[in-house]
């Protein structure tokens, strides 16, 4: 194989997405967003070694099972710093990340991308030379993510004109609920989505509203 293998699993009661990406060649992986079921999560890593736990964010439901599977596997995890607001959990990092940083799994190399709006602490996780990113809950094939204020909903926006357009048709998306999604099927809705005055919205959005 020539690419990371990826694995997805739903946990918890929201059903969130847990990932791991596994190198084929050195059976290194990492887990992106214990959410819940630590049973589960340790079974994505059968046959594998982990080397990390990355977060996307640091919401409820994405955290929900970081503390067993910390304690459980003795691996360093990965975030960004925030803020961590609106909602999201304090976490202890053992290495916080920035914007452009890279996160070596095997052979292979993730990318940090900075997505703040749904939280200030929010990334996406691009594989290099690949079509795959995890977005976790920057954006989703029905809407982006939900926001708690005017400025946030904005930042999401912003986030969406300045990141999200910008990568290419063929990626597709990994979400932190619901379906993968290809973005170029869906980016003449995100385009719409964003020339359409939304006044002072905030909240569960739609690419249709």
């Amino acid at each position: 194989m020539n690419q990371l293998q990826l694995k997805s699993r739903q946990v918890g009661p929201w059903s969130m997405n847990s990932y791991a990406l596994i190198c084929p060649r050195s059976s290194q992986s990492v887990l992106i967003d214990p959410g819940a079921d630590p049973e589960i999560l340790t079974d994505m890593l059968i046959n594998s070694q982990p080397t990390a736990i990355l977060l996307t964010h640091t919401h409820p439901d994405h955290v929900g099972a970081l503390a067993e599977m910390r304690h459980q596997m003795q691996l360093p995890v990965m975030a960004h710093p925030g803020p961590p607001e609106p909602n999201g959990v304090p976490v202890t990092a053992d290495r916080w990340l920035a914007d452009g940083d890279l996160i070596a799994v095997g052979m292979f190399t993730l990318r940090v991308v900075h997505t703040p709006g749904h939280i200030g602490n929010q990334v996406c996780f691009v594989i290099d030379d690949d079509h795959r990113i995890i977005v976790g809950d920057t954006v989703f094939d029905g809407g982006p993510g939900k926001t708690w204020s005017v400025a946030g909903f904005q930042q999401t926006c912003q986030t969406l004109r300045d990141v999200v357009l910008s990568w290419p048709d063929e990626t597709v998306c990994y979400p932190g609920h619901g379906p993968l999604f290809r973005l170029g099927e869906r980016r003449a809705a995100i385009e719409a989505f964003l020339n359409k005055d939304h006044g002072d919205f905030y909240g569960d959005a739609t690419w249709d509203m």
